[in-house]
């Protein structure tokens, strides 16, 4: 099967043309349309021999968008494919299930109205999500359609660890509880990791560790996800790049009231200018954060203690709710390439039977790898993640059973 993966953002669309047979895979082409409905918008397109092409001009709006990439996957010069319906089945990530998924779904009326109705619970995600769903009805209305969700992953977790202490009508009236989001990430590099340490997925306490731009931490125990530390919003948890992440509420209601904003400007005050961009004012790159520390920047060395300490804080806390840990995983751009990172997350836990082989840490980048040295009772390792994957696996999962039936 042919499947396209699309990941649709407010001004953005990300894809890939994936090849499956059997339990094998190959991808055909992938790239990224940017800056939808703004000046400069453009197309970046790769081929699976890694020639790359940059395809500049004017995309109005998601549908344009995905007819750019459907183009240029069909061109003579830089495509793939020879005809449209070689294209098997779409599959899309959507961000927010809300408690009405709890699994990757065939996309069909009543499930795009569901997903409508997630729509207040993430305002900025599911409506480009929708838009790249209607927009594939429209170009491509034969093709069957799959919904992965980012949510989906974590609708395991026990009611104690979802519920916060708020009135219990909050909860009955609008579902406000911790959704947790990564999902799709943190169940691939679980049982990837399981894999490639040969041991069974449904017997391990796994602590996932998905370090990017956004971050987050996965308990998963016996294969389920049992907590995570975002929450009702991506906002939640782990200091970010931009976002602030753990923040006593009243602490907000105190800046919002000296500094005399609303509700509007403080979503992009602890969204946008926080985190590590707001307490290094440096970057949120952790890049320029790691060439500013080589300088003894006084603002990076703080981010980054910040940083790091908050990830272990998360690691016991979870080793504690699961009695234990026997798997702990980096993954995302910062747990796949921050040695550092992974240095001074796992410093001090011999207790917990975490020992870091630093020398194969040191300078490991991208790559799947055990980092822990051979005493160690807990596996560490780094996964790079691959979401794509598990949506075109989902997509072809649920489409031939479908077939099937």
């Amino acid at each position: 099967m042919k499947i396209l993966v699309l990941n649709c953002g407010s001004s953005s669309i990300k894809y890939q043309l994936f090849f499956m047979e059997g339990d094998t895979w190959d991808v055909m082409a992938k790239g990224g349309v940017e800056k939808i409905g703004l000046k400069g918008s453009f197309l970046k397109h790769e081929k699976s021999n890694g020639e790359k092409v940059l395809l500049e001009g004017e995309i109005l709006d998601h549908e344009t968008g995905i007819d750019y990439i459907l183009g240029i996957l069909l061109s003579d010069l830089h495509g793939c494919i020879k005809e449209m319906e070689e294209i098997d089945a779409v599959g899309h990530r959507v961000v927010h299930g809300g408690e009405t998924f709890n699994s990757s779904v065939f996309i069909t009326d009543e499930v795009i109205s569901k997903m409508e109705d997630c729509i207040d619970l993430a305002p900025l995600h599911n409506p480009p999500n929708l838009k790249g769903i209607r927009a594939i009805s429209s170009l491509l209305p034969n093709v069957p359609q799959v919904g992965v969700f980012d949510t989906a992953f974590h609708q395991t977790m026990p009611k104690h660890a979802y519920m916060y202490a708020i009135p219990f009508s909050l909860y009955k009236k609008y579902g406000v509880r911790r959704y947790g989001f990564h999902g799709t990430s943190h169940r691939y590099v679980s049982k990837r990791a399981c894999e490639a340490l040969g041991v069974d997925y449904k017997k391990q306490r796994i602590i996932s560790c998905h370090l990017g731009n956004g971050a987050s931490v996965a308990a998963i125990m016996n294969g389920e996800s049992v907590d995570t530390s975002m929450g009702f919003t991506p906002l939640e948890g782990l200091m970010m790049g931009t976002r602030c992440g753990d923040l006593d509420i009243g602490a907000a209601t105190y800046i919002m009231d000296k500094e005399l904003i609303g509700i509007q400007s403080a979503s992009i005050l602890f969204n946008k200018h926080s985190g590590m961009l707001g307490v290094t004012g440096i970057s949120s790159d952790m890049r320029e954060i790691e060439s500013a520390l080589e300088k003894k920047d006084p603002m990076a060395e703080l981010g980054m203690s910040m940083y790091n300490y908050r990830i272990k804080k998360f690691v016991g806390s979870y080793a504690a709710a699961m009695g234990g840990v026997d798997i702990l995983i980096f993954t995302g751009g910062i747990g796949e390439n921050g040695d550092l990172t992974r240095r001074e997350v796992c410093k001090g836990l011999d207790f917990m039977g975490i020992i870091l082989d630093d020398e194969i840490n040191t300078g490991l980048r991208g790559k799947e790898m055990d980092i822990s040295k051979k005493e160690s009772k807990c596996r560490i390792m780094v996964v790079p993640t691959n979401e794509e994957l598990v949506i075109a696996v989902d997509t072809k999962k649920i489409v031939t059973e479908l077939v099937h039936k």
